[in-house]
């Protein structure tokens, strides 16, 4: 009796699940920011390379975006994007926005406050750990530091 042929199936079922799953991220995004700023369209364009089709408003009172998905008043950047049924608030690392497509929690959007260096969008090296945050009516709470 020949064993090595269902032990070796076997193995390869195990081998393929073994990959991370990763969300995808929607197709398309929208951006909302001022029209003098230049490391949000790096930001976007980082987007774009990971194949997000990305619509820049700039001609609308940012304030107002930010109000009406109630972030919170102290934890806000220079763009808000919306994608998919979330908001992210900044230069949001990315794997912080794989990971929220991929949990999918019960929140409005996740955002990092300030503009920090080395952030996609942001030249130069990362420096100190980045806190970013969940939100939901004005409140917040911790996401994940990377």
């Amino acid at each position: 009796m020949n064993r090595l042929g269902p032990t070796l199936l076997l193995s390869a079922t195990l081998l393929l699940g073994t990959g991370t799953a990763q969300a995808a991220l929607p197709v398309e995004a929208t951006m909302f920011k001022n029209p003098q700023c230049g490391c949000c369209d790096e930001y976007a364009r980082q987007l774009e390379d990971r194949g997000v089709t990305v619509k820049i408003v700039d001609n609308i009172e940012v304030g107002k975006i930010k109000q009406s998905i109630g972030l919170p008043y102290d934890l806000g950047s220079c763009h808000t994007l919306q994608m998919g049924d979330y908001a992210i608030e900044g230069h949001v690392p990315f794997e912080a926005v794989e990971k929220l497509f991929e949990e999918r929690p019960d929140t409005r959007g996740i955002g990092l406050a300030g503009m920090p260096i080395g952030t996609p969008g942001m030249p130069g090296p990362k420096q100190g750990d980045w806190d970013v945050y969940q939100f939901r009516n004005g409140e917040a709470a911790h996401f994940m530091t990377l």
